[in-house]
């Protein structure tokens, strides 16, 4: 099992659980967590989706090491949904989703914020958009919606420089928005998610519609501009030399790469 799934108040709480891996996805989980986010877009029952990690991590992005499977072993076989489906499905998600950040959130563990109507972070959870770091392009749409939730100089900051942002940091930016000591993060996070699904489902569908349509272009357009950037550089010798020095359990050395790398 990948993915948790539990039901109250009309709250439905998605637990990434693949703690060994903090919880980074591989394509079983992102086929899980896109399938349950159809599902609960679906179900008339469910007013709220609150989603968090098991473990120390809330989620360390794509699976690196299925990262590297998938640049260079020509049988690999992809999910059936995928980045991309995650990807539609959070856009197209209807109704509130909370996030709680109870760890280390990296790559879409981080970038999913910017499709959270409201973000809870522990204040011992750690954020990195680790795109430069992997030699690859933005996600998400990040480029697009970081700007608007935190301002141009953090949002250039984050995508940028690869480094960690802290709980601190992610507050005063307007990332997120509480900080929580840990074990009171999910606590805190399902109150205000139960606050919210005792509202009518029709009218929190339609607050939602009425205030994420008018970016709907902006978000299309920029994952057209990422994915085409991505496929551009991944495989190519910055991301291949990220890869391997993953695998490898070292550093990267950028300084050797042909000009222009």
């Amino acid at each position: 099992m990948t993915l948790q799934i539990a039901d109250s108040h009309r709250v439905r709480t998605l637990t990434l659980d693949r703690p060994e891996a903090l919880n980074a996805f591989n394509e079983a989980l992102y086929d899980a967590t896109t399938d349950a986010l159809i599902d609960a877009a679906a179900d008339p029952g469910v007013a709220v989706v609150l989603l968090t990690g098991n473990g120390r991590g809330f989620s360390a992005g794509t699976d690196l090491l299925e990262m590297h499977a998938r640049a260079t072993d020509p049988d690999f076989v992809p999910g059936r949904h995928g980045f991309l489906g995650l990807l539609d499905a959070l856009v197209d998600f209807p109704k509130p989703l909370v996030c709680a950040v109870n760890g280390v959130g990296l790559g879409i563990g981080a970038t999913i914020l910017g499709y959270a109507d409201l973000a809870f972070m522990s204040s011992t959870a750690r954020l990195k958009c680790p795109f430069t770091s992997l030699g690859v392009a933005p996600e998400a749409a990040s480029s697009y919606l970081l700007p608007l939730l935190v301002g141009r100089q953090d949002a250039a900051w984050m995508l940028l420089s690869a480094e960690w942002v802290d709980a601190t940091q992610a507050l005063e930016m307007g990332l997120v928005w509480r900080v929580c000591e840990p074990d009171e993060l999910l606590g805190t996070a399902r109150q205000h998610a139960e606050v919210l699904a005792a509202r009518p489902i029709s009218s929190l569908v339609a607050v939602k519609r009425t205030m994420t349509e008018p970016l709907r272009a902006g978000i299309r357009a920029a994952r057209e501009r990422e994915n085409a950037a991505f496929a551009e550089l991944m495989g190519g010798p910055a991301n291949l030399e990220a890869l391997t020095a993953f695998a490898e359990g070292r550093e990267p050395d950028f300084t050797s790469l042909p000009p222009g790398w």
